[in-house]
């Protein structure tokens, strides 16, 4: 898969996890690890007026950081040595 496909993939990826008024919770986190170990990638939006620090998200959830446009971010699953 070459740059443009990779972009246009993640580009049509819809979200499967909203960050709400609470922020980003445990228990979100928790959810972003479950749907990288199904999914692999994972795009996430907030509102907007939730502040998000999407590098402390990457860092709890243990993914790496794909994407980060507006409110918007996807993450990835880290690949396993």
């Amino acid at each position: 898969m070459n740059g443009d496909d990779k972009a246009r993939a993640i580009h049509d990826l819809k979200p499967t996890i909203w960050i709400g008024k609470q922020g980003c919770t445990m228990a979100l986190i928790e959810e972003i690890q479950q749907q990288l170990e199904k999914r692999r990638l994972v795009k996430i939006k907030w509102l907007k007026n939730t502040e998000v620090d999407p590098a402390r998200i990457v860092e709890l959830s243990g993914g790496d950081l794909v994407d980060v446009r507006g409110r918007t971010m996807v993450i990835a699953a880290r690949k396993k040595k």
